[in-house]
């Protein structure tokens, strides 16, 4: 029993064989080398005959056509190199733009009034750092000059002496406030009594021109003392308001009396 077989198309029967050789496309394409041989060998022997009969004219023309060559080989170098820059700046500008990032904008932070919690804390759980009674009128003002200093006052001055109207103390509080302070380095029996504190409230504000005015002593005030002081706007700082302040458990003078408020503008 024979199968029947399909004929095979053309496409298939032609896959994997070479094209079929063409004697007349190969006549004509020897036939076109020929013409360009010939037509070659011609032109040479016509500018041949041309030097020969005008060898200047040969001279220059060949000259003409190396100089036009050489411009444009080196018009095309120009235009290559150009090139060449225009691509080498633009990836120096992406890298760039791609390295250099916007600097981060800083976040203001309100500064930590001085001292902080953790100094207080510090300074709560350590004794006092100057043993007041220990030391005498001089150096009791140089221990108080130095708790302003420490507590962020500026130009603190020690000014007491002969002469010097009843102020020891003289510095710039932190918020800009004149600050006044008189030191009485007294024993514990010995309070500072009103006559004390009469003399300092007639110079603190009038002439030292205070805007905080404070008496620091070692040890307390009479009663009245404290009622002229209170009257006047003197601020009284007796032994354990000092302490307070030194270890910082307590505020400093500067900071018993609100800052006076800006003025709105038609008040």
């Amino acid at each position: 029993m024979t199968t029947p077989t399909r004929p095979i198309p053309a496409t298939v029967r032609t896959a994997g064989r070479g094209s079929r050789f063409s004697l007349r496309s190969t006549a004509l394409w020897f036939a076109a080398v020929a013409l360009l041989v010939c037509g070659a060998g011609f032109a040479v022997r016509v500018l041949a005959a041309a030097a020969a009969a005008h060898p200047l004219v040969a001279v220059l023309a060949t000259a003409g056509c190396v100089a036009v060559g050489w411009s444009s080989v080196r018009a095309g170098r120009r235009v290559r190199l150009r090139r060449a820059a225009r691509r080498a700046a633009r990836a120096l500008d992406h890298a760039a733009a791609e390295l250099v990032e916007p600097a981060p904008v800083p976040v203001p932070v309100a500064p930590e009034p001085y001292p902080s919690a953790e100094e207080r804390a510090e300074y709560a759980a350590v004794p006092d750092p100057a043993d007041y009674d220990a030391l005498d009128g001089d150096a009791f003002e140089g221990a108080v000059a130095e708790l302003c200093e420490r507590d962020g006052c500026l130009d603190v001055r020690v000014v007491g002496g002969a002469g010097d109207l009843g102020a020891d103390i003289v510095a710039i509080a932190p918020d800009g406030r004149r600050v006044v302070i008189q030191c009485k380095r007294y024993c514990a029996t010995n309070k500072v009594g009103s006559q004390d504190m009469q003399r300092f409230g007639g110079t603190c504000f009038v002439v030292h021109e205070a805007e905080v005015a404070a008496v620091v002593t070692t040890s307390d005030f009479t009663a009245p003392a404290v009622e002229y002081a209170e009257q006047c706007g003197i601020l009284c700082f007796d032994r354990q308001a000092l302490h307070a302040w030194s270890t910082a458990t307590g505020p400093a003078p500067w900071a018993c009396v609100p800052a006076p408020q800006p003025r709105v503008a038609g008040s």
